[in-house]
């Protein structure tokens, strides 16, 4: 006697066409990607006597293409598949192991096998993050005392936020003597210290006042033409000219301020990215005092109390303290200068958040009408951000023109903006150490891709578009309030205005 076929369960139908969805959806990214990377990594110009031939890279087009489906499916894995207890660690080592082996062919393309090692190490990191952050929820919900858990975590990030702040500070104190630091390791440093204090001091205009500002580059620019002016012409030593940077930019930042007092928003955003241009085309132009295109060269290197830090300086650093002469120096010293520089725009802005004018900044992002009717003078609170942002991104502009040497319009484009309010965003609005977090991950981080050439600005933007999926409210999403009432408690970015709390 035949036994009855047994028809197969609702749960087992609904998971192979989980899996046949899966499967659909990975193919048809598959395809797109494969007609998106055709003529941006499928095809390469080749030169030849008289002509230019067009070759194929088949190897690179289809790794991209293997690269954004595995992506696709840990996607399918992590956020869109059922979440169900039995099957997680099995969707969590699929999701990890996905996109490492993905990497695989794209890092061959890389030159050596230090750079390999390192982008495979930092994209799995990246992955690890990711799969931590999507599941923390989740650990946390299944405890039973999951709203005490997130009381006390949030408490405890205040004080490990501190703790790590401190911690950062010794490393940067002591980078400079440690046994692997080289004179890269300090350029690249100095670069991003530099984008940090610009990072600060364009959060106050727009994560603590909440004014959108696109044309940041502009106060940059002040600063580092004042310096390079007034050095060059008057013969000003550094640390005298710095503050009459930070000044001018201030002004500036004033004589912005005006015409937008009534602006919000979009239209803010607007008139800020015409005023960057504006500079900038101003600094192209006017040949008579900024030597237009050809920039401005010989820019004098601060000393250190008269010192020269040069080999035939007079009187040069070396032979006052009887120690040999190294180009190491003058880097290690700039170093300093700029972490020096970093830290007080840090100290300025902590104290500056506790003060009445800190928190009329807060309340004008929060509720522009409501800070009138609490008798807030808007008009002078947006000024003020303006121009003590503006006299942050002064000074750092006018370290850019000491430790350059020369200076040209061509520095100053708009995607200098983009990348320091990038930094700002990234990092969360309003954080200091978020800035330091995306500042380090931005500017530092992807000087690993350097040998990818024209991939690095590809690279670049996955990676904002990722922060922006899994973080939209950036890094660092809590803030410590400026005023608290008993108890100080760290404040999630989705309880304020637009997450910029």
């Amino acid at each position: 006697m035949a036994l009855p076929v047994q028809p197969p369960s609702t749960t087992a139908r609904h998971a192979s066409g989980q899996v046949a969805a899966v499967v659909k959806d990975a193919a048809l990214t598959g395809v797109l990607a494969l007609g998106l990377f055709l003529f941006l990594l499928g095809i390469r110009t080749l030169d030849a006597p008289g002509a230019l031939l067009l070759g194929p890279r088949p190897w690179l087009l289809a790794s991209a293409a293997a690269s954004v489906v595995a992506g696709r499916i840990a996607l399918h894995l992590l956020y869109w598949w059922p979440r169900d207890p039995g099957t997680r660690w099995i969707r969590i080592g699929l999701s990890a192991a996905l996109p490492f082996i993905a990497a695989i062919p794209v890092a061959q393309l890389l030159p050596d096998v230090k750079s390999r090692a390192l982008f495979l190490i930092a994209g799995y990191g990246f992955c690890g993050a990711l799969i931590s952050l999507r599941y923390a929820g989740d650990w946390r919900a299944q405890s039973r005392h999951a709203a005490d858990f997130a009381s006390r975590l949030r408490t405890l990030w205040i004080s490990l936020e501190q703790w790590v702040g401190l911690a950062l500070v010794i490393f940067a104190c002591a980078l400079p003597f440690l046994p692997w630091t080289d004179r890269y390791i300090l350029d690249v440093s100095i670069m991003v210290l530099t984008y940090i204090m610009l990072g600060w001091g364009l959060n106050i205009v727009v994560g603590l006042a909440g004014l959108l500002d696109l044309g940041y580059v502009a106060f940059y620019a002040v600063g580092a033409y004042s310096y390079a002016l007034i050095s060059t012409h008057f013969g000003v030593s550094f640390w005298i000219a710095l503050p009459l940077a930070g000044l001018l930019a201030g002004l500036w930042g004033v004589i912005l301020g005006f015409p937008v007092l009534r602006l919000r928003g979009d239209y803010l955003a607007i008139v800020t990215l015409a005023f960057g241009e504006m500079i900038r085309i101003v600094l192209i132009n006017w040949y008579s005092l900024t030597n237009g295109p050809d920039g401005v060269s010989r820019i004098p290197r601060p000393s250190f109390f008269g010192l020269q830090l040069t080999r035939q300086g007079e009187p040069s650093f070396h032979e006052y303290f009887g120690i040999q002469y190294s180009p190491m120096n003058r880097i290690i010293y700039l170093y300093y200068i700029i972490l020096m520089l970093a830290l007080i725009t840090n100290f300025v802005t902590h104290r500056l958040r506790r003060l009445p004018v800190g928190r009329a900044w807060e309340a004008l992002r929060e509720d522009e009408i409501a800070c009138r009717s609490l008798g807030i003078n808007t008009r002078n609170t947006k000024l003020t951000a303006f121009a003590i942002g503006a006299m942050f991104g002064g000074f750092a502009g006018s370290f850019f023109a000491t430790r350059q040497g020369f200076i040209s319009p061509e520095s100053f484009t708009f995607i200098e903006s983009a990348i320091i309010l990038a930094i700002v965003v990234l990092g969360g609005m309003g954080s200091q150490i978020g800035v330091v977090i995306a500042a380090v991950v931005m500017i530092g981080g992807f000087e690993l891709f350097r040998e990818l050439e024209e991939y690095r600005m590809l690279m670049f933007g996955l990676g904002m578009v990722a922060i922006m999926v899994w973080r939209p409210r950036g890094l660092i999403a809590t803030r410590e309030p400026s005023a608290f009432l008993k108890e100080r408690k760290a404040v999630s970015g989705a309880l304020v205005q637009e997450g910029k709390g």
